[in-house]
């Protein structure tokens, strides 16, 4: 079982720096939907099979597509692209130095919760117990969460739209 962890630790965090380095953005994205599928294979060691399903469905199937629809919609050609100055690169690398300096405090700073944990007996795998939670307990956010799906979504069809001319 250690081995199978290394095994899909590696996987996960080869494909990561290829979608991070790879210089073609469609290969970007196939590298990504790999290290998506490894992290499902992370839930599925820890006995979480709905949300291994959930994220496989979610994210390599949903989010994969309407990256790759932007990535082709945006035209991205090398000969297109205007090399970037001295100066950007140098603010490029300060602001992820100061972005990474930030995160980093926080992590340090930051203590875990030390509270006792309560036994509810609830089995938080069954599907029906999470449908309830989700519908009940957090109504709102998941309620947001679609409508934010659904604007994110008419503001791609818009934004993708050519506007035709009449003369």
């Amino acid at each position: 079982m250690l081995t199978l962890f290394y095994i899909l630790s590696a996987i996960t965090l080869a494909t990561a720096f290829l979608t991070i380095f790879s210089k073609n953005p469609i290969h970007s994205a196939i590298y990504l939907v790999l290290c998506f599928f490894s992290i499902a294979g992370h839930y599925l060691m820890f006995n979480a099979q709905f949300l291994a399903i959930v994220h496989i469905i979610v994210y390599s199937g949903a989010i994969m597509i309407l990256m790759l629809f932007t990535i082709m919609l945006m035209n991205l050609n090398k000969e297109d692209e205007r090399d970037k100055t001295f100066l950007s690169r140098i603010a490029a690398v300060f602001s992820f130095c100061l972005l990474a300096f930030v995160l980093l405090a926080t992590f340090i700073k930051s203590q875990p919760a030390m509270r006792q944990y309560e036994i509810s007996g609830k089995d938080y795998q069954s599907i029906k117990v999470l449908g309830e939670v989700l519908l009940n307990d957090y109504m709102v956010p998941f309620e947001f969460a679609s409508v934010l799906l659904l604007v994110s979504m008419i503001g791609a069809v818009l934004l993708s739209k050519k506007e035709h001319i009449n003369s």
